[in-house]
């Protein structure tokens, strides 16, 4: 079956450190991604931003890749040429114009999570402020747990997941630091794959995904192959293992956007 659409996270997949689509692990100039990127266009496959980022910079990387479709906020929207969808379930802009992160915030959600895991857990500054589906956080917490806090105050309706390990480093707390999401009506990467595939109508065995996650793996789902990047099992044992519920799921020998590289470019030369 033909390759037609990829699915790939942004931070510590498609792109290198700092974020950059130039950059290999090592912090040595390459054009791997780009070359990927260039196979999968002259393929005619789609690929689609999948990210936790705030909305308007995957839009920006998606107009710089030259993509009509993204998914952002960790799955609480999606996009598909121009046209918006949120997957926030009940949660949406009420009627005062307040957005779902702002109605978060004044319920006291992220002072009682601060509270219950302090010196684990703080905002993941400067990137959680300019957000309106969701909340960003960092640190180092079992993500069950908080979501059973969650639940015991009544908010069953939400959901805290985690997006990775981070380079950014917190004091008190040994090992990688892991960025988590607070997201409202389930939303999940997974479900914006599920969603995207459906309103382009393709059949998931002709989609894969890749990413460096334990939330990015769960899109192995929605697509007939997932894969993870060398980088972040590496940092993150909770990903290792979690690797064996998905048996489509398969972890690159290059980390990064060599792993990236990798994964498109071996899917294509299977399909030929």
């Amino acid at each position: 079956m033909a390759l037609r659409c990829v699915y790939t996270d942004l931070d510590g997949t498609l792109l290198g450190p700092r974020g950059s689509l130039f950059r290999d692990p090592g912090e040595n100039f390459t054009l791997r991604q780009a070359r990927a990127l260039e196979a999968c266009h002259r393929a005619g496959v789609e690929v689609v931003i999948m990210s936790g980022r705030r909305e308007a910079q995957v839009l920006a990387d998606a107009r710089m890749l030259g993509q009509t479709s993204y998914i952002y906020e960790a799955g609480c929207g999606v996009v598909i040429d121009g046209e918006r969808t949120l997957l926030t379930g009940g949660w949406s802009v009420d009627e005062d114009d307040a957005t779902p992160a702002e109605r978060m915030n004044d319920a006291g959600i992220p002072a009682l999570l601060f509270k219950r895991f302090s010196g684990r857990l703080e905002w993941h500054s400067p990137w959680h402020t300019g957000r309106e589906l969701s909340l960003l956080m960092r640190g180092k917490v079992d993500v069950a747990e908080v979501n059973e806090v969650l639940r015991e105050h009544g908010h069953d309706d939400l959901r805290f997941l985690d997006n990775g390990a981070i380079g950014r480093r917190m004091e008190g707390i040994e090992g990688h630091t892991h960025a988590y999401h607070l997201v409202p009506g389930g939303a999940s990467k997974a479900n914006g794959v599920a969603f995207h595939l459906r309103a382009r109508g393709y059949d998931p065995g002709s989609c894969i995904g890749v990413g460096d996650s334990i939330e990015d793996l769960e899109a192995a789902a929605s697509v007939g192959r997932f894969f993870v990047v060398a980088n972040g099992p590496e940092r993150d044992e909770a990903l290792r293992k979690a690797l064996g519920r998905f048996a489509n799921a398969t972890v690159t020998e290059g980390a990064m956007g060599d792993g990236f590289y990798e994964a498109v470019v071996s899917t294509l030369a299977e399909r030929r």
